[in-house]
């Protein structure tokens, strides 16, 4: 019995004026969830393309840290090594070139229009060491760069971001390939190169944990130059800062280094392109915290990642990130379902906001196509009316009772729901009204 009442019910709406309303909206919510497809970023993929630097050097250490980290949340690290921060600016830069970041020494970039690359804040410092033979003497001034001149140097490989600080620094001391002898070589095997007597001095750009440094730390017949002018040069080069790395820092036992020694360091960063996707970027983070956040012979805990453009805008995920911590969602859910519920709440939005304003209009549009029959009819019947009393000879009895049943007929063939039924027996009503003034102003 009830479900009859329920499809008797049902039956009572015209399904022509239901479809006439349903119709444009359901286009109007499609026309919604395309719209706010098209902002949407597609899944992350499940692995991240990093290129990190040469053989031994503090990129590679570092690429192999996050691989740990980002292999947690179920994302590889595709390590692509390079020569250097200026070789990875290039890959970067490079849209032929597939990758997706890249770490960067602050300073070797001037951006311009073209670039749609992004900084994600300062990771970490990367002091330039400055290694000379330990027989050469110091002498009653403090050690400086210009003492190197006429020697055999070597600057770092060519694509690195040594080679660039060191030309950079040699070149404001007035020492270049005229008057000394600039070798484009680095990494471990500059431990070698200083007991075969093949260089005096080596310009070096990276953090203690380097494999380069720590070696040539240790390295029998090699010290560390201590830079007298190292304000000058933190004056001169903005990205630069000035550092003391205390005696007895790196080992107490073997008194490394032997003396308080005055340093620059430029900071490191890891860049992305524009379209790297917003959720590998959230995992940068999360790894570059792990990683960096740290106490260190430079840095106190804490003191990186820091929210700082180096050399290019910082990306608005990593700005969130320093401001918010890590996304609300993945604090509670594993990273693949914290993504898919983060896409879906995106594309829900605008979809929700389209639906609270059709499902008000909704109603009222159906309302107004209803009435509007029943209006129509009206209007037959008034014009039919206004025409008995201006004319009421101008047909006859039947002729007027024929057009009077006419509308009547129409009026019951209306599919009316019952909300509107009142309306329905109303004009009827009004029909009664005109058919007693026909019969009583006609013959």
């Amino acid at each position: 019995m009830v479900k009859r009442l329920k499809l008797r019910r049902l039956r009572e709406y015209s399904p022509k004026d239901l479809l006439a309303v349903a119709i444009p909206l359901l286009i109007l919510l499609a026309a919604g969830f395309w719209l706010a497809s098209r902002f949407i970023k597609p899944a992350p993929p499940d692995y991240m393309v990093l290129s990190s630097g040469g053989e031994g050097g503090a990129y590679q250490r570092f690429a192999a840290s996050y691989k740990d980290v980002l292999a947690r949340y179920g994302v590889r690290v595709v390590e692509k090594p390079s020569g250097g921060a200026q070789d990875n600016l290039k890959r970067l830069r490079d849209s032929g070139f597939e990758v997706d970041a890249a770490f960067l020494q602050g300073g070797i970039a001037t951006p311009t229009e073209e670039d749609a690359l992004f900084s994600l804040g300062a990771f970490y410092y990367e002091p330039l060491w400055v290694f000379v033979r330990g027989d050469w003497q110091r002498g009653p001034d403090p050690d400086r760069l210009i003492r190197l001149r006429g020697k055999r140097i070597a600057i770092g490989g060519a694509g690195s971001g040594t080679h660039h600080l060191a030309k950079e620094l040699l070149e404001a001391n007035g020492i270049d390939a005229g008057n000394s002898r600039l070798i484009e070589t680095g990494g471990v095997g500059l431990a070698d190169a200083f007991q075969k007597g093949e260089i005096d001095a080596a310009l070096v750009v990276g953090p203690t944990q380097s494999a380069t440094v720590w070696t040539l730390l240790y390295t029998p017949g090699v010290r560390l130059m201590s830079l007298g002018d190292a304000d000058a040069y933190a004056r001169r080069l903005p990205y630069l800062s000035r550092l003391v790395l205390p005696r007895g820092t790196v080992d107490l036992t073997a008194d490394i280094p032997p003396r308080d020694l005055e340093m620059v360091a430029a900071v490191a960063t890891v860049a992305i392109r524009e379209d790297t996707h917003p959720a590998l970027v959230d995992l940068l983070m999360i790894a570059a915290a792990e990683v960096h956040g740290g106490h260190g012979v430079f840095q106190r805990p804490g003191e990186f990642p820091r929210a700082q453009a180096v050399d290019f805008p910082l990306s608005k995920e990593a700005d969130r990130f320093y401001k918010s911590g890590r996304p609300f969602l993945q604090r509670f859910l594993p990273f693949w379902a914290a993504t898919l519920v983060d896409r879906l709440v995106v594309m829900l939005i605008p979809i929700v906001a389209l639906l609270i304003p059709v499902m008000k209009v909704a109603p009222a549009l159906y309302t107004w196509r209803v009435r509007s029959r029943i209006y129509r009819r009206y209007g037959e019947l008034k014009f039919l009316e206004a025409e008995l009393e201006a004319d009421p000879g101008r047909h006859g009895r039947e002729e007027w009772l024929k057009r009077l049943e006419a509308i009547e007929a129409d009026a019951n063939r209306l599919p009316t729901p019952l909300a509107f039924a009142d309306m329905l027996y109303t004009l009827r009503g009004h029909i009664a009204l005109v058919r007693e003034a026909v019969l009583k102003r006609t013959n």
